[in-house]
């Protein structure tokens, strides 16, 4: 006679007088509302003739019926399984409509059931009341969704609705049920304490409401779905990890900071230059096709470059002034101040892009540390992470590829710091960096010497096609010492790939600093002498652009060439199933090489952004398929935590703050054209807001109040000072914010493990 076998049901009290659920998409909601199911469905394994029986006290934990040589299991490990979201797949929309039946049953009739404490043993329920049972074929949903349309029905309007809204369900489940429970008696008493029926008026009006809220909902998922990275990044991170996630993460943040300098300078520069165009020169260029390369001929007069906006007051008597050059403030409706426009709207959105990239860069120190917290973070990983929460099998392939690597990362992290190296390793190690160091550095001074040279021979001639010489010859230094930089690193064996990507960066992005400072010397010391007499800020615009354009170009070769040819003759010639890695450094180092040439150009070519832009979005589309198709995941996995927030410091620093240092020496110092330009009839760029406030002084009273605000905030260098040092202590604040974080978070853990070791302690 088998002895009867003992368990314990949970089942938490209850009150009849709640008159509305919480919503089921609430994560502690969600929770609870659950656990009960699933509790009560995994006891329905055990043998027919179950019975709940009281725990007696002298017996420990006890086992379910198992087969033979199937592992043991006490209740608590069995309660604890059942709450697993597995155990549910494939039943949960009959789980929940059979529960949200029992709500609407306890909602109509009022009443709470006694409590199951309280009842003899033979009046208490069986489990199978609960109409839960693991196999479809005795129960099917349809039955389930009848009753619970019958009661819905018995309900009023609100709590109908109510009810309906908060089902965890599809949209197609709640729309039939919603349909279904509907019934003509309840259609004629909603007309009716609505006031009777709707006159045409009104339900043209409802009409004409619901379908601009469509419209908008398919124009928003429209862009939403245009998205480029709507799907890739979670496709990439599932196969390639977190390390070369960040690059394409850092590709997009760089998408955006172009689309925000854009706006403006397209609203205030060259929508207004475009709506009053200047006179087109004598011999009209003709495009030939060459122009998509050097940025010459058809591209020179146009809104493109810097000498295309004209120094004159635009209004709308413009044309009848024309020839004089200069337009009457008065006769215009709307006079427009052009030289001031260009001045204050390239520098406003400098400032906006500095605001943002600051916060971006101090909102990523506290991210990286919450995400690069890896200490407990294994367990939650393994137990926690694997219920997909998806319903396609696209999508939990995703989330799989994802979880898998994801714990690839944190393993090789804790063997990392298992296993230290030796104290003779780190000796060698160390002589292999001052070695690797001082050859980079012979590296990057040569490059920069090179450079200077060519450039200087170039000035003596450059027509046509013999302009991309110069670009041609910076961007193969670029490449060719980034594939040095990335050996030296890999030979120098790292005992943390993430060091090994941080020293390439480095030592690429020294060599791009000390070649785009001999660039800048080049074109603001030598090209403004020798083309003082001719339009030497159009020159500087498109060599820019020629820059970027090339820069491009070589990108796509190293694509095709670096991982493409690479893996054919790894696959073909060598017959190896090894494919190239994405290599980190160098394209993100090509990256911030070409945010930072756009900087740069943005004062000389205004629409130098929109290059960026498209740019930066085919690019996004080739990395993506030479990635599926060409690399495969690294072979040392390593957690990049904090790979954006490095990305994001480089990028500030040292490009934005060198371009915006360019730019000020521009503005402040260098003569401008005399020939082209808004600003050709002044000695410094600058002086184009001293002479409007000289205007506004002159002109009355009525705007006194605009050159004491020009003398405030532009001329005075006490609010440049004091916006520097507000952004700094942003910074400071941010980063001591961080480290406060840090602490209470560690206080937490530690209170955790203590109460953890004393509730061990106590059983």
């Amino acid at each position: 006679m088998a002895q009867p076998l003992t368990l314990v049901l949970n089942v938490p009290e209850t009150t009849g007088d709640e008159d509305l659920e919480p919503s089921p998409y609430e994560e502690s909601e969600v929770h609870d509302s659950f656990h009960r199911l699933i509790q009560e469905q995994s006891l329905l394994v055990a043998e027919e003739g179950l019975e709940l029986l009281p725990l007696a006290p002298d017996r420990g934990y006890q086992t379910l019926p198992r087969p033979e040589g199937a592992p043991t299991h006490s209740t608590a490990t069995l309660r604890i399984l059942a709450s697993m979201p597995s155990r549910t797949i494939g039943r949960s929309r009959g789980a929940i409509i059979s529960e949200y039946y029992n709500r609407t049953v306890k909602l109509r009739r009022r009443s709470s059931r006694p409590l199951l404490g309280n009842m003899v043993r033979c009046a208490r329920p069986s489990l199978r009341l609960y109409d839960l049972e693991l196999d479809h074929t005795i129960l099917e949903e349809d039955e389930k969704r009848s009753l619970l349309v019958k009661e819905l029905q018995g309900l009023s309007v609100a709590q109908r609705d109510h009810m309906v809204r908060n089902m965890p369900l599809s949209l197609g489940e709640k729309r039939w049920l919603r349909e279904n429970s509907w019934s003509p008696k309840g259609k004629r008493r909603g007309q009716q304490d609505r006031g009777g029926a709707f006159s045409c008026s009104s339900r043209l009006r409802y009409s004409c409401i619901l379908a601009l809220h469509s419209l908008g909902l398919v124009l928003v998922s429209g862009l939403y779905a245009a998205r480029p990275w709507r799907y890739a990044l979670k496709q990439i991170g599932g196969q390639f990890g977190s390390s070369v996630l960040s690059y394409f993460i850092f590709l997009k943040t760089l998408l955006a900071f172009n689309v925000l300098m854009l706006l403006p300078l397209l609203g205030f520069l060259v929508g207004v230059q475009a709506a009053f165009p200047p006179d087109p020169p004598d011999p009209v260029p003709t495009c030939s096709g060459l122009e998509l390369l050097t940025g010459r001929g058809c591209f020179t007069h146009t809104v493109m470059y810097y000498g295309y906006y004209s120094n004159s007051t635009l209004s709308q008597s413009c044309d009848s002034s024309r020839d004089s050059g200069r337009c009457s403030p008065g006769s215009g409706s709307l006079p427009y101040n052009m030289p001031l426009a260009y001045l204050f709207t390239v520098g406003a959105a400098f400032f906006i892009t500095c605001i943002t990239l600051v916060y971006s860069m101090s909102h990523s120190f506290g991210e990286s540390y919450r995400v690069g917290s890896t200490k407990g973070i294994h367990a939650l990983t393994v137990f926690c992470s694997w219920d997909y929460k998806v319903t396609q099998k696209r999508a939990s392939r995703v989330q799989q590829d994802s979880i898998c690597t994801q714990l690839k990362e944190l393993l090789a992290v804790w063997q990392l710091q298992k296993h230290p190296r030796s104290a003779c390793g780190q000796l060698w190690q160390a002589a292999m960096l001052a070695l690797g160091g001082l050859l980079c550095l012979g590296t990057t001074v040569g490059c920069a010497a090179a450079v200077f040279t060519f450039s200087e021979v170039m000035m003596q001639r450059g027509q046509g096609v013999e302009l991309l010489a110069l670009p041609l010859v910076v961007s193969a230094l670029n490449l060719g010492a980034s594939y040095l930089f990335c050996g030296l690193a890999t030979l120098e064996r790292h005992d943390s790939p993430v060091l090994e990507v941080y020293m390439a960066i480095c030592r690429s992005l020294i060599l791009k600093t000390a070649v785009l400072g001999v660039l800048c010397y080049h074109w603001l010391g030598r090209r403004v002498a020798t083309l003082q007499d001719g339009c030497w800020e159009n020159f500087v615009g498109q060599e820019l652009y020629r820059f970027l354009v090339v820069d491009f170009i070589f990108t796509l070769l190293d694509s095709l060439f670096g991982e493409l040819v690479w893996r054919l003759i790894s696959e073909k010639k060598l017959k190896r199933r090894q494919k190239p890695e994405f290599d980190i450094a160098r394209n993100v180092l090509d990256l911030i090489y070409g945010q930072t040439l756009t900087w740069l150009g943005v004062l000389f070519s205004p629409l130098l952004p929109a290059v960026q832009i498209l740019r930066l979005l085919f690019l996004f589309y080739v990395k993506k398929a030479s990635l599926m198709a060409n690399c495969q995941a690294p072979r040392r996995p390593w957690l990049a935590s904090h790979m954006s927030t490095v990305f994001l410091t480089l990028l500030c620093f040292p490009s934005f703050l060198g371009a915006a240092v360019f730019l000020c020496y521009a503005v402040w110092q260098v003569k401008p054209s005399s020939t082209c330009g808004p600003f050709r009839t002044l000695n410094t760029m600058y002086e184009a807001g001293t002479v409007w406030v000289r205007r506004l002084e002159h002109a009355g009273s009525r705007g006194s109040w605009l050159p004491w605000l020009h003398h405030l905030l532009v001329e005075n260098t006490f609010f440049l000072f004091l916006v520097s040092a507000l952004l700094l202590a942003v910074i400071y604040l941010n980063i001591q914010v961080v480290k406060g974080q840090r602490k209470v978070i560690c206080l937490l853990k530690e209170q955790i493990r203590n109460a953890w070791i004393t509730n061990i302690l106590s059983l």
